[in-house]
């Protein structure tokens, strides 16, 4: 997954779409969904449709508070640097794909 900061962040949501980890190093369920993403980021559903990234909301507050991150672990999926759809905490592998594959869908 690739990590964002103030400089890459808006280049990287330009096009899309592009699905952005918002998370803290000190939320248990962050760290939970870490590596669920990285897994995901690697299924053949997702691959070449969704770039997956990443960014703390501890390094870049200003890049949360931009995009309106109340509560973390915050999945934002962004289209053309709009936001497209949003999933607020951890689930399971079985159940984030689910969820991550049906917004796709909805912004297709």
């Amino acid at each position: 997954m690739k990590v964002y900061d103030n400089k890459t962040f808006a280049k990287a949501i330009e096009k899309g779409p592009v699905l952005v980890d918002f998370y803290a190093d000190w939320c248990g369920p962050c760290r939970m969904l870490g590596p669920v993403l990285d897994e995901l980021s690697q299924d053949d559903d997702f691959e070449g449709k969704l770039e997956f990234g990443k960014v703390s909301t501890e390094d870049y507050p200003e890049l949360a508070e931009a995009n309106n991150v109340q509560g973390i672990p915050c999945l934002i999926i962004f289209k053309n640097g709009a936001e497209e759809t949003r999933i607020v905490g951890f689930a399971p592998k079985a159940v984030m794909k689910v969820k991550i594959k049906s917004a796709l869908e909805s912004i297709k």
